[in-house]
């Protein structure tokens, strides 16, 4: 079996954030930020297959917010030393080191030097109020994007943008536009457009989505701007084509569907390690599990 990407896992579905299409969307409670302990001896198994499929890249991320567990992370950048994976990346809303730097800045130091490379920020957009309104419905204040993007820089981190595409925040190629060179501006390495996932698992999710997914029109669009104005530097079998986009690295992302699947275990896109010791090859499929 190859796979493309390398999965794990951090804490629980509890997230500080309620973004409409998310597929986990719950409250933080006592009961949710519990320390899950991990099953080591499936990590060791995990990742010795995900290096033999010369996977060059790990990514932490969760059900919810990976940062409501700092100490699960910590433990992680530990045990995967051993393992010499090159890029080591950390999935986040970022909306917690944007508002607790104090209590965060220790751990992404230890993080940096125990082998953490990116941190990938998700938003729907570079405008503050439309963050605002996704990830909190406007009841709360949304971070400083481009304070947090200067202090992971400080702490010499590269900063991802992935930006979920949703009709009336990131749908046509002026709106790209004026994202990727926010990106620029910024000095952000890289770039991700991934257009909000047709698929769900919440009915609430499913009704938003119906009603604020791009349409095929919004996704022409986008492709053809990229095309237009950008090199294609990068053609990434199922995961999306990188491009250059006047000196900034730009992927659109194909989302991760049943459409999206391949069957050839050669050519599997990602291996996701579970806190319990679980290993499978499918997020949603139950039936994708191998140990």
């Amino acid at each position: 079996m190859k796979f493309k990407m390398f999965s794990v896992l951090v804490g629980s579905e509890a997230c500080i954030a309620n973004c409409p299409f998310c597929v986990s969307r719950e409250d933080p409670r006592p009961d949710n930020l519990v320390h899950c302990p991990i099953n080591w001896r499936n990590l060791r198994i995990a990742a010795n297959l995900a290096n033999r499929s010369n996977v060059d890249t790990v990514m932490i991320t969760s059900r919810g917010e990976p940062l409501l567990f700092p100490k699960q992370i910590s433990e992680y950048l530990v045990h995967l030393k051993e393992f010499n994976f090159p890029f080591i990346e950390l999935q986040t809303n970022g909306i917690l080191l944007g508002k607790n730097k104090d209590k965060y800045d220790k751990y992404l130091r230890e993080w940096y030097q125990n082998g953490l490379t990116t941190i990938t920020i998700s938003v729907v957009s570079h405008k503050r109020e439309l963050n605002q309104k996704n990830y909190f419905q406007n009841k709360q204040d949304y971070i400083d994007l481009v304070e947090l993007i200067d202090y992971l820089h400080e702490l010499k981190f590269c900063v991802r943008l992935t930006c979920v595409c949703c009709k009336n925040m990131i749908d046509n190629r002026k709106k790209v536009e004026k994202f990727i060179q926010f990106a620029k501006k910024h000095k952000v390495e890289q770039v991700t457009l991934r257009p909000v996932n047709d698929e769900y698992r919440r009915d609430s999710a499913h009704q938003w989505i119906l009603k604020n997914k791009l349409t095929d029109e919004n996704k022409k669009d986008i492709k053809n701007y990229l095309e237009e104005k950008g090199t294609r530097l990068l053609e990434l079998d199922r995961i999306g084509t990188i491009y250059d986009v006047d000196g900034q690295n730009v992927l659109f992302s194909v989302p991760l569907t049943k459409y999206t699947r391949d069957t050839n275990p050669e050519n599997l896109r990602n291996l996701i390690f579970f806190q319990d010791g679980h290993i499978r090859y499918e997020w949603e499929m139950e039936g994708g599990i191998l140990l």
